[in-house]
């Protein structure tokens, strides 16, 4: 499983998502420009003594990323339209590459014509636009373990 972070801005999340992936041996892709230094202290506080064991690649562009990792990719979007389908209907694989955009923006539609599996996580209406990043991450990384099959070994 991978996550793909498109131009994150906010270093704790992105530091959270980070722990995520050191505890479920799932790669993080950070694709250009970030909202941050690598060296932010924010970034890692979030991912506390756990950096030895998050695999990061770091990207300058989209197309950089794309062209070096082949695979079928999830946008995941706060944002209900016609070609999303809510997260518990998605029948995920292992080798997914799951896609989130920018904390303030979300995914661009450039970015999102890249692939027609298009999700999103259901939130009763009214009052709440979007869930935190790394939240949504969470949610939607768990969800896909859960469905390819999470290892008797974690549990």
């Amino acid at each position: 499983m991978h996550i793909v972070l498109f131009e994150p801005e906010i270093p704790p999340n992105t530091g959270n998502i980070a722990r995520l992936c050191a505890a479920t041996s799932t790669i993080l892709h950070l694709i250009e420009p970030l909202g941050f230094q690598l060296e932010n202290r924010y970034l890692k506080r979030a991912g506390l003594d756990y950096w030895p064991n998050v695999t990061m690649r770091v990207w300058h562009t989209w197309e950089d990323y794309a062209e070096a990792m082949p695979g079928r990719r999830v946008m995941v979007s706060a944002k209900h339209r016609l070609q999303t389908i809510s997260l518990p209907d998605f029948l995920f694989q292992a080798d997914d590459h799951l896609v989130f955009g920018p904390e303030t923006r979300g995914l661009p539609d450039s970015i999102l014509a890249h692939s027609p599996h298009h999700i999103r996580v259901p939130m009763r209406p009214g009052g709440v636009r979007s869930l935190n990043l790394s939240t949504c991450a969470g949610i939607v990384l768990y969800q896909a373990l859960i469905t390819t099959g999470i290892p008797a070994s974690w549990c």
